[in-house]
């Protein structure tokens, strides 16, 4: 049975910091690319980073370039996301997801796996 369990979640001030984790099981973890997507109350899915199953590529989308750092550990399958100088606009559910290859999108339906999100509040 495949999982994604997400955690690390919570409410922070705006400037502060948080980092994500998102544990896998019943699936080749280290063969996926893995993803953060997140979903901002009353909005569509944003894709927010991506990363290879080396862990040697990795993408962000420009507005969590600089301050969101995305990784991952194979040996306890987990995968990561820091997130430094969080604003109120991160405000939102993020989701760990997986993929056999690399997709960069806002529909669910492109991933293999997705996880059930942790909620992230950021207030001013």
């Amino acid at each position: 049975q495949v999982q994604l369990v997400e955690s690390g979640g919570g409410s922070v001030q705006a400037g502060g910091s948080l980092r994500l984790s998102c544990a896998a099981s019943g699936f080749t973890f280290s063969s996926y690319w893995m993803y953060w997507v997140r979903q901002a109350p009353g909005k569509g899915l944003e894709w927010v980073s991506a990363i290879n199953s080396g862990g040697g590529t990795t993408h962000y989308a420009d507005s969590v370039k600089g301050r969101f750092t995305i990784s991952r550990d194979n040996a306890e399958n987990t995968l990561y996301l820091q997130m430094n100088s969080l604003k109120p606009e991160d405000t939102a559910m993020y989701y760990c997801a997986a993929s056999p290859w690399l997709v960069l999108s806002r529909e669910k339906s492109v991933y293999n796996y997705w996880g059930q999100g942790t909620q992230v509040t950021v207030s001013s």
